[in-house]
């Protein structure tokens, strides 16, 4: 499966904006349903510090 982000400074964010992280973690902020990707997050982010 090939996963896209847009968030050019996450360190599992390669060429292409390919997301190259082993496990997605994505929430929600309505609890265990949303009902629109305004309301969920990728917990998977990590600061690229380079």
């Amino acid at each position: 499966m090939k996963v896209l982000c847009e968030v050019s400074n996450c360190v599992h964010n390669h060429e292409g904006e390919l997301c190259g992280a082993t496990e997605i973690f994505v929430v929600s902020h309505k609890g265990d349903r949303a009902h629109s990707s305004q309301e969920t997050d990728c917990q998977t982010f990590e600061p690229n510090t380079q």
